[in-house]
């Protein structure tokens, strides 16, 4: 749709007003002198003169016929064809005749002469002539206020309607209604306004949907890192109870239990520290601490402190150094911690004896990570929501390996900060693949 400026309106609408008095003044100048000169017209006035020479002569020499019917209607018809009104009076000033009757024609020039015959005064005739002053001045106030009218009607539909409407608009908009109708409008500035306010609007869902989703989403963190909490404080408190109670009574049972408190105050900081890494990662926003670091040796780190949980089921996890300069820019905790969740990941579905293979490499302006276990892999409805917090599989997820769900969830969010991506997938030979990149700093 086609748009005109605030001022271009303003000058048509200038315009406009001034055009139209001048073309009804115009109009009325040239029905009045069949012309449209301007000038004194001299042919014009003497046409009129002619006209009032001959309807003066003709009444003077009528003089007895002022008072007779059909001379009347003759003295008519001429006056209607020379297009003058005639207003006859006797010598008391009494009317005898009027062209016109119930019509008075103050506002018109008149000529006025007397009828004298014989010395003696027989009447008076009065004469009104066209005034083409008054019907031009009619004209030009008519025009103006035509042209006043059609320019605020305009001017109420194109501005002030879709402003009001804008304004009801923003008022619908605060009290929570969304699904409102923008005005379109004709004049540029408000329909970038209108744009804009869209814009705001489209935004402003979004905004309130993302917030649903958020507080949806921390409701459910929260009950479900609640109900897995509740699971090993049941269990320690259990243990505990029977210490207590004198149930190990002997120094195996006793060790037997404080190995069993041992695994599930573990298991509960892992799962203290999930819920809070989770939380600063999705929530707090907090800015990275960035820095030049070797992801190679970051990967290093994660597979040395995982070896001993590796050594309990005797998995061997092989590390591929690349020799390639595989520097980052990032936050090396925060990667540390992604790297031990993934790897944590592996080892912990991961079969007894099985093995898991770790490699990292540089590929043009990407520094490449790849983990591959000897375990089942993912199931096929599994992929789609591996990384989703506190999802677990029906076989490689459960709570019998010891995990909340949030470790891929909080790598991948981890990842993604760093400007790269994680994704999952089974390798072709047996196992699950997580592969993923991030930015070099050599890019």
């Amino acid at each position: 749709m086609r748009t005109v400026r605030i001022r271009t309106f303003t000058m048509l609408g200038l315009v406009f007003i001034l055009l139209v008095p001048w073309i009804f003044f115009l109009t009325a100048h040239f029905l009045q002198t069949k012309t449209l000169s301007l000038g004194e017209n001299q042919l014009q006035k003497q046409r009129i003169q002619a006209r009032l020479s001959e309807i003066t002569h003709l009444i003077g020499t009528n003089s007895g016929n002022w008072m007779d019917p059909i001379w009347q209607n003759e003295l008519q018809t001429l006056l209607r064809e020379v297009k003058l009104d005639v207003v006859i009076l006797d010598a008391s000033d009494q009317e005898i005749y009027r062209s016109k009757p119930g019509r008075e024609r103050a506002w018109l020039s008149t000529e006025q002469f007397s009828m004298i015959e014989d010395g003696q005064v027989l009447g008076r005739v009065v004469i009104y002539l066209p005034n083409s002053k008054a019907v031009s001045m009619i004209a030009i106030v008519s025009g103006l206020l035509l042209a006043f009218i059609i320019v605020a009607v305009a001017m109420r539909r194109l501005i002030l309607k879709p402003l009001d409407r804008m304004s009801m608009a923003a008022r619908q908009i605060a009290a929570g209604d969304w699904e409102v109708q923008l005005p379109s409008s004709k004049i540029t500035e408000i329909a970038e306004v209108r744009n804009g306010f869209e814009v705001m609007v489209e935004g402003l869902q979004q905004s309130f949907r993302k917030q649903l989703e958020m507080e949806e989403e921390r409701r459910f963190v929260i009950a479900a890192v609640a109900h897995d909490l509740r699971t090993p404080l049941f269990a320690l408190r259990g243990y505990l109870d029977g210490m207590e109670q004198g149930i190990a009574d002997s120094p195996d049972k006793l060790a037997k239990y404080l190995a069993a408190c041992k695994e599930k105050s573990a298991q509960l900081d892992r799962l203290v520290e999930d819920l809070f890494t989770f939380t600063k990662v999705e929530y707090l926003e907090t800015e990275l601490n960035r820095s030049t670091i070797d992801f190679e040796l970051i990967l290093q780190k994660a597979v040395d402190s995982l070896k001993p949980l590796a050594r309990q089921k005797d998995i061997t996890v092989i590390m591929i150094h690349s020799g390639a300069d595989c520097s980052v820019i990032g936050d090396a905790h925060l990667l540390e911690r992604a790297m031990n969740n993934i790897i944590d990941n592996a080892v912990r579905h991961t079969p007894n004896h099985g093995e898991i293979l770790v490699q990292c490499e540089k590929d043009e302006h990407k520094v490449i990570l790849t983990i591959q276990d000897t375990g089942s892999g993912f199931a096929s409805d599994e992929l789609g929501h591996v990384f989703e917090p506190l999802y677990r599989g029906e076989v490689s997820r459960n709570r019998s390996t010891g995990g909340a769900g949030l470790g891929l969830s909080i790598s991948q969010r981890i990842i993604r900060q760093h400007g790269g991506e994680l994704t999952a997938g089974n390798h072709t030979d047996q196992g699950a693949l997580l592969s993923g990149w991030i930015p070099s700093a050599t890019a």
